[in-house]
């Protein structure tokens, strides 16, 4: 681990993505390490044009780099923008990776997503387990995207010797997610749901898929703080894994969050919908051995998310007039036209 440890006081560091879930979170971390914070926004600079990204950089030179930024989104988005998917985020890493080593960057840290391992890889997931059989099909374009970042950072640290590290998140939620009722993730959107069929007086909520697949959720908060501990302590081309360690079926969510929100209704499941990936559960082993682990319980996590939900008048309230002009005629008929479609994290 050449060049650790690495510290972020008195340093530029730009969050690429600072208004997303991860990048705001990034930023709230990182105000107590004493950095000197760059953000940019896609009306300033969009990712995907590289001679903007070019010259931003020039002007700006960073010295370490978090590459946050991304088009993400749930299932339903992944399947349905899958050009969009793929294009978008090639072009963002690429452009910031080559921007980053071209301007002198010290460090440099890309995230990647638990969607680039195999469908049926051996659980829990390990980071040698990248490119060892086929992926999920809904959400390929998107994994496929992320796995050219990670080799991308991967090349320029053997050519070059760039200090760039690639992370692997695990299913995240927390404060700044997208709580959209196509587009969402599963927490923010069983979140959403069981909120609205509260306040409505529903007497059920259709679930998607069977409510039987696994999953590992991180609170985001709890990324933001094993990013910067890698920051300043890890230096290898190796992966390293970033959850909890632990799973949890889909229908057994379901009932944490009805309990938190206080939903007493019932429960139904939409088999039409896909479930995905049978289980996702990340090998966190090697980030134990770097010194880090989770402290956030998701019953805990879930609280603070729905208190954060309940704050955020974007989502409880009807959705702004501009929403409407914003909705995308790609998508109209299978979506709300009244609330946003999926969104950069920029």
């Amino acid at each position: 681990m050449a060049n650790a440890p690495f510290e972020l006081k008195g340093k530029t560091v730009f969050v690429a993505g600072h208004r997303g879930m991860v990048g705001s979170a990034l930023l709230r971390r990182l105000a107590r390490e004493g950095a000197d914070l760059l953000t940019i926004s896609r009306s300033e600079v969009d990712l995907r044009n590289q001679a903007a990204v070019d010259a931003w950089f020039a002007a700006k030179r960073p010295q370490a780099v978090f590459l946050a930024a991304a088009k993400v989104g749930g299932i339903v988005a992944n399947n349905t923008l899958r050009a969009e998917f793929l294009y978008d985020n090639l072009a963002i890493s690429t452009n910031v990776i080559q921007a980053s080593h071209a301007n002198g960057c010290e460090k440099l840290m890309f995230f990647g997503s638990s969607c680039i391992y195999p469908r049926l890889a051996p659980q829990p997931l390990r980071e040698d387990s990248m490119l060892t059989g086929p992926l999920e099909p809904t959400n390929e374009p998107y994994a496929i995207a992320k796995i050219a970042g990670i080799k991308m950072a991967e090349a320029y640290r053997s050519q070059y010797g760039s200090d760039f590290i690639s992370v692997m998140p695990t299913n995240l939620y927390g404060p700044g997610d997208n709580y959209h009722p196509e587009y969402s993730h599963v927490v923010a959107g069983l979140i959403r749901r069981f909120h609205e069929a509260k306040v409505s007086g529903a007497g059920s909520v259709a679930m998607w898929g069977t409510g039987a697949p696994h999953r590992e959720f991180l609170y985001v908060d709890d990324l933001a703080d094993a990013c910067i501990h890698l920051m300043k302590t890890y230096s290898s081309p190796e992966l390293v894994n970033i959850g909890t360690g632990e799973d949890i079926t889909i229908a057994e969510l379901a009932l944490m969050v009805a309990a938190t929100v206080g939903y007493r209704g019932e429960i139904s499941f939409d088999t039409s919908r896909p479930d995905g990936t049978p289980r996702k559960l990340l090998d966190v082993s090697r980030l134990a051995r770097l010194g880090w682990r989770a402290q956030t319980s998701l019953e805990d996590g879930i609280q603070l998310t729905y208190r954060a939900y309940l704050a955020d008048n974007k989502w409880t309230a009807a959705c702004p007039d501009k929403w409407r002009k914003q909705a995308d005629p790609r998508i109209r008929g299978r979506v709300s036209p009244r609330c946003p479609v999926p969104r950069r994290n920029d």
